[in-house]
């Protein structure tokens, strides 16, 4: 059971605003202050750039920026020259789906969904343009959720990329991977798999999934913005054009010839995201000291909580009464969530209004946009009780009942 008193201390955003309701940790996690000082640290006591400089401090920084990889590729239990550091979840993804361009043609077919954040679901629309390749989607079930069989209904041999969320960044529902994975592998298929949302509530192993591509970033995970990693199979990654070019990512460079170095190196041209690594590595020691055991249980006791109290109040829906990851999307009944959010802001609750870069769910929801909450390992049963209070004054204040 998580000691959230002992945990708020360490999120110095709650010594100024006592007060907060931050329930908007899926757009982005707060930050603690063990994650603040590291990242400090470099830019006070280093601030100089990596793997160049023949130098003390480079040398230091050096150490840092690659420890750091090695604290990612643990938490996932990958391979060190399986991490690429990117500036997100939205630019790993891009990288992966930009660099499969001249791999694609007219006879491939790419699945993936309507659950799916923008970023997951964009590159590959793109790529389906450019090569006239068929894009294909999952149908969802009644509550919009993946499942194997209707993954199995679009599957052909034709499959070259399966595109999915790991969970949704809407529903909060957890997609049955590791069997999708193991079905598109027999049919020589390649599985990108979004964990933007996964990787701050579940261990993720991609050894024993067998993801081919993995990403998530680290500002959803107490980690700084601007960072994000993509795991990549060494041999993928290795076949892999690199799509930016520049300082550190060649190995030689003539004047009408170049090549590239290895994975990872050869996808992080000029200055690397030095300060983020680094910070975002303490994030996942942060979390991991947490354990997502506790973790789960004490976000799951927070959702059940905030449903209970919920379906008590008249004149709202909720979509995603059953989700596993801690997050209620919901709306007031007539109302636009913009409107219904100043409600919330003016209480100091955080919550998300909109379509959450998420179009085609809200549109299965038959929605033009949702209210979103979702709750952490800083939130409490009080934050749930005055995000409630709310959603009771929303309703009343616009009349919704």
């Amino acid at each position: 059971m998580l000691d959230v008193k002992k945990i708020r201390q360490d999120f110095p955003i709650y010594e100024t605003n006592q007060d907060l309701v931050y329930l908007d940790t899926a757009a982005s996690s707060l930050k603690p202050k063990q994650v603040i000082d590291v990242v400090d640290h470099y830019y006070s006591k280093l601030g100089v750039n990596v793997h160049r400089g023949v130098y003390g401090l480079s040398y230091e920084a050096t150490d840092l920026y690659e420890s750091a990889r090695h604290t990612v590729a643990k938490f996932l239990n990958a391979k060190f020259e399986e991490i690429v550091f990117t500036r997100g979840t939205t630019a790993s993804l891009n990288l992966v789906a930009s660099s499969y361009l001249d791999k694609m043609t007219e006879e491939d077919e790419i699945i993936t969904s309507e659950l799916e954040h923008h970023s997951s679901m964009l590159p590959w629309l793109h790529v389906s343009k450019k090569t006239k390749a068929k894009l294909k989607y999952v149908e969802l079930d009644t509550e919009g959720r993946i499942t194997v069989e209707a993954f199995k209904k679009v599957l052909s041999d034709k499959t070259k990329v399966v595109a999915l969320t790991y969970v949704s960044n809407v529903m909060g529902y957890i997609t049955p991977i590791k069997e999708i994975i193991d079905l598109a592998h027999q049919k020589g298929a390649i599985v990108v798999v979004d964990a933007a949302q996964a990787a701050p509530h579940m261990k993720i192993d991609v050894t024993a999934l067998n993801a081919d591509f993995l990403a998530f970033s680290g500002h959803k995970l107490c980690g700084p913005t601007g960072i994000g990693v993509l795991y990549g199979k060494r041999h993928l990654l290795n076949q892999m054009d690199p799509i930016e070019f520049g300082g550190d990512m060649s190995q030689t460079v003539d004047k009408f010839e170049a090549t590239w170095k290895d994975a990872p190196y050869r996808f992080e041209a000029g200055t690397p995201i030095i300060s983020g690594a680094i910070g975002l590595a303490r994030a996942l020691d942060y979390i991991t000291s947490i354990g997502f055991d506790a973790i789960h249980e004490h976000v799951k006791t927070l959702h059940d909580y905030a449903i209970h109290k919920l379906e008590e109040v008249k004149g709202i829906e909720i979509y995603n009464k059953t989700a596993e990851t801690g997050i209620v999307t919901f709306n007031v009944v007539d109302v636009h969530p913009h409107d219904a959010a100043s409600i919330f802001d003016k209480n100091k609750v955080c919550i998300r209004a909109g379509h959450h870069c998420a179009q085609p769910i809200t549109k299965w929801l038959k929605q033009i946009a949702t209210l979103r909450a979702t709750f952490y390992i800083y939130n409490t049963k009080e934050d749930v009780d005055v995000f409630v209070d709310s959603v009771k004054e929303a309703v009343r204040f616009f009349g919704a009942f």
